[in-house]
């Protein structure tokens, strides 16, 4: 299984979009079996740490699962933050 975390921002150009399908296509070519992503920057984490009511629909892949980051554990959260946040392909 692969974990990945993306910026938002990286999601906003055609040209990445199309590296995003490129990486993916790669994956499963190479033999993979499950990818999974999260579209969110470090910075949203940490503040739906910090406030959680502000971010009640916040939701995160974990490992197999979605689940809202504010109903997580906090050893879990920070878990989901430790992860690379990828900026560029």
């Amino acid at each position: 299984m692969l974990n990945v975390r993306f910026v938002p921002s990286l999601m906003k150009r055609e040209e990445d979009l199309k590296k995003l399908a490129s990486l993916i296509r790669t994956y499963f070519s190479l033999g993979g079996h499950h990818i999974q992503f999260n579209v969110v920057d470090t910075d949203t984490l940490l503040d739906a740490q910090k406030h959680p009511d502000q971010y009640k629909d916040l939701l995160v892949r974990v490992a197999g699962y979605s689940d809202y980051f504010n109903d997580m554990t906090s050893q879990l959260q920070n878990e989901i933050i430790a992860r690379t946040a990828n900026e560029e392909f």
